[in-house]
């Protein structure tokens, strides 16, 4: 009987390669992957250990996997990721419906494991069957975390940093565009540290300037730059070549600098105001996407104040915003969890109400503009694009009005705008 398996990936983008990577695996061992779980033999699932939310639903997400299969639709239920990395003991007490537990770095053992082929075991990367549209894929270029955030478990679960090499990365680049992919996302837990820890040592620039040269790609974004490392040969190195989005996220989660000492960020807010003027500086009309942290322990009306301001002065282009979570085994676990739920709440309330202003703001700017867009998807007669300053997912879209090929380019004009979306005609 021909096996059927059905993946569920939760969590982040990281999470996703993973995923892919064993769906490539699988294919190649002539398993069907499935898009119901109801029709899948094997239910697959690749859990999110990161915070509350997130481990919630995953532990949602296996019981309901559980159901399946308690009643006969499935034969197994695997669990692989970063929660069944950290609390494997824990996991197979409370969950003795899951048939076997898998970690973070487990993909060829999954592939043997629902396979019964043991030589799968030293499959390489090239087997990775994109998740995504065919048009764009995530590049990860380094596993784990050194940083030691005090708020931040990832070190917990992935381990401490392990880069690939630059021959590694570019070579799968290379296999990715001549499948296709037009736009690689390049992602770690921290892309400014990269190659720290490679012998002869190596830099993001180094990368960034090879990954330039590979054919059929189009754009180049960079996320999770960590402030704290974005040197200026790096930014030199996001000038200088011209597949490089005009994007990066850069992730500061707070700016009073009390909050920053405590979290373990390694710049105050002057420092990084000094980061972000260097950007701008040396890419006038680059867009910024940051991320926040509102609600850790010990912040104080004052310090909420500090980030709401720095916030107002900056502008950023793109934001989001976490209410602090605590995780066990962290340095912030062992601080009072002092900040109530609804003051969290509120302070994450009234940055995005801040934020909408500045969105709407910038995006009204853009209309009668002329603007380069990547079709995503067609829906109801329309396009779904995104400019060279928009990551999937998480930022603004452009409507065309009119239907345009999937994973083209197209040159538009901007009609209207919203918060975070424009709308746009083919020029």
């Amino acid at each position: 009987m021909n096996k059927k398996v059905n993946i569920v990936s939760l969590g982040c983008a990281k999470n996703l390669v993973d995923s892919e990577i064993v769906v490539g695996g699988l294919k190649s061992s002539g398993i069907q992957v499935v898009d119901e779980p109801e029709s899948a033999d094997i239910i697959l699932i690749n859990t999110c250990g990161f915070l509350d939310q997130a481990r919630e639903e995953s532990i949602d997400t296996i019981l309901a996997a559980a159901e399946l299969k308690s009643s006969g639709k499935a034969r197994q239920l695997l669990v692989m990721g970063c929660l069944s990395e950290r609390y494997p003991d824990e996991l197979k007490k409370e969950l003795p419906e899951v048939d076997r537990f898998f970690g973070t770095r487990d993909h060829q053992n999954i592939v043997a494991h629902i396979s019964g082929d043991r030589h799968h075991r030293d499959d390489p990367l090239y087997l990775r069957s994109l998740l995504t549209p065919r048009h764009y894929a995530y590049l990860k270029i380094a596993e784990g975390c050194d940083n030691g955030c005090s708020f931040c478990s990832i070190p917990l679960m992935r381990g401490l940093q392990k880069s690939r090499s630059i021959d590694a990365i570019v070579t799968e680049a290379q296999e990715l565009a001549n499948r296709g992919v037009q736009e690689l996302l390049v992602i770690a837990q921290d892309t400014t540290s990269y190659g720290w820890d490679l012998q002869p040592k190596k830099y993001l620039a180094d990368l960034l300037n090879e990954l330039n040269h590979v054919e059929g790609v189009r754009w180049i974004r960079v996320h999770y730059a960590h402030p704290a490392h974005l040197s200026r040969q790096t930014i030199a190195a996001l000038a200088a070549n011209d597949k490089i989005c005009r994007y990066l996220d850069i992730p500061i989660q707070h700016a009073s600098d009390p909050v920053l000492e405590s979290m373990r960020r390694g710049l105050n807010r002057d420092g990084i105001r000094r980061r972000l003027d260097q950007l701008r500086k040396a890419i006038p009309d680059i867009r910024l996407r940051t991320t926040l942290i509102v609600g850790y322990p010990g912040e104080t009306d004052a310090d909420f104040q500090t980030l709401y301001d720095f916030v107002e002065e900056q502008e950023f282009d793109r934001l989001g915003v976490f209410t602090y979570s605590e995780e066990e085994g962290t340095m912030a676990a062992d601080l009072p969890d002092d900040v109530p739920r609804q003051v969290k709440d509120d302070r994450k309330a009234a940055i995005m109400d801040l934020q909408n202003g500045i969105s709407q703001s910038r995006n009204q700017a853009l209309v009668g503009q002329r603007m380069t867009v990547i079709i995503d998807e067609n829906k109801a007669g329309e396009s779904i694009g995104r400019t060279e300053f928009d990551s999937p997912e998480i930022d603004n879209i452009v409507i065309v009005a009119v239907e345009l090929p999937v994973g083209k380019f197209a040159d538009v004009q901007i009609t209207a705008a919203g918060d975070y979306h424009l709308e746009a005609v083919p020029v």
